[in-house]
């Protein structure tokens, strides 16, 4: 199964759950701040997502979205 994740940046705290986290690496940490002056993590271009949906799960803000195809 492959997926792909949302990651809605102004929610984004940084916390890094979502990176320590996921079972293929597809997640890091951007180098650009969000409106309230954190760096959010973004969804890694080129990188497969297995659609497991750790991620949201993880993130406490629920600034994860996670599609399945």
């Amino acid at each position: 199964m492959k997926g792909r994740i949302i990651i809605d940046k102004e929610f984004c705290k940084g916390c890094k759950f979502c990176i320590e986290f996921c079972p293929k690496g597809t997640i890091h940490l951007s180098d650009d701040f969000n409106t309230k002056g954190y760096y959010y993590a973004e969804f890694s271009d080129g990188m497969e997502c297995s659609g497991c949906a750790i991620c949201a799960i993880m993130c406490p803000e629920a600034a994860v979205e996670v599609y399945r195809e």
